[in-house]
């Protein structure tokens, strides 16, 4: 048995905890936000995952030294934009060489940082990892079969998270590829903005699987260049992560782009989706990758000019298929 910190008490910690404590560890939830964790212990139910019950020996918590004394593992799942302060919080007690381990997607727009190097840049005697993947918490928190990756530096510290999480209906792979399983998590949202926006337009199932397609390219293009390996883009969280997301109810960004796609700004569509968009705090971040590495994203350009340029979303999927021709796979060669 692990004793184990989650700190967030959003619907993926909320799930992650359900699966750990049926795994047989001691889970502590810890959140900066007190009448979120008040709602928690007395309903023992996260709002957004209705009829999941949380166990009734978990324990909640405020007090952040508390969460992280003696812990075997710290979870962090706060927003991608709440990272930074958490582990600045956080940071005077975590012990030399204690495993954290990230769960949320993005990238950080004023640093172009991934979550992870954020986190190591707060508590460098930290051993930090991350957990990526397809990975719905509407579907993890009910047992449904769901296989994901854990990424590490070092391979123990990978085999350590693969055992504590791995279950009949909760399959871990690992990899020591944490900056690609970090891009492709962040990316997709993007893409799957996108794909929200097409859906939004009403168009079809052709041009959810040109999105996708397409999407996974540029993402791979941007990752390769960043040194990420190509292998990774073809997996678990890079084209799996990029299909649930791009094609599920369930994920908030293809939801928001809907909205968008029906002519409401990410403003409205965040608040009318009620969670945390991250793929809208990632745009402007993939942008400014793609410019200090000189990679063409044509799909997050025009998602970005939707966004922020008041661009409309028919205009912008006209200039995608406007583009100049191009060659599908460039290493391509002719016979004749």
């Amino acid at each position: 048995m692990a004793r184990i910190t989650v700190f967030g008490g959003g619907s993926w910690g909320i799930a992650l905890s359900v699966l750990l404590h049926n795994n047989g560890h001691e889970i502590t939830i810890w959140s900066a936000v007190p009448d979120e964790l008040n709602m928690l212990k007395e309903k023992h139910e996260h709002r957004m995952l209705p009829g999941v019950r949380l166990p009734d020996d978990i324990s909640f918590t405020l007090d952040i030294r508390e969460a992280a004394a003696g812990r075997d593992l710290l979870i962090l799942s706060v927003a991608s934009s709440y990272t930074r302060a958490t582990a600045h919080s956080l940071a005077p007690y975590v012990a030399n060489g204690q495993r954290i381990v990230n769960v949320a997607k993005g990238i950080e727009e004023g640093t172009l940082m991934t979550l992870s190097e954020v986190i190591e840049q707060e508590i460098p005697q930290a051993d930090v990892a991350v957990l990526s993947g397809p990975s719905h918490a509407e579907e993890v928190s009910r047992g449904l079969p769901t296989t994901i990756v854990a990424g590490a530096r070092s391979r123990a510290t990978a085999e350590y998270i693969q055992n504590l999480f791995m279950n009949e209906a909760f399959r871990v792979y690992t990899s020591p590829d944490i900056l690609g399983m970090e891009l492709g998590g962040a990316l997709k949202n993007v893409v799957a903005l996108a794909a929200g926006i097409a859906d939004g337009l009403g168009y079809g199932d052709n041009t959810k699987a040109a999105l996708i397609t397409r999407g996974i390219t540029e993402i791979a293009r941007l990752g390769t260049a960043m040194g990420g390996k190509f292998e990774t883009f073809c997996g678990l969280t890079g084209i799996g992560d990029l299909i649930v997301t791009c094609a599920s109810m369930h994920s908030r960004n293809r939801r928001a782009g809907i909205l968008i796609g029906q002519g409401k700004s990410y403003e409205e569509a965040m608040a009318e989706v009620q969670m945390v968009v991250e793929g809208v705090h990632s745009a402007k971040a993939a942008m400014g990758l793609a410019d200090k590495y000189n990679v063409q994203l044509p799909i997050i350009e025009q998602v970005n000019a939707v966004l922020f340029e008041g661009k409309g979303a028919a205009d912008a999927v006209k200039d995608l298929m406007l583009r100049d021709k191009k060659i599908e796979v460039s290493d391509a060669q002719w016979d004749s």
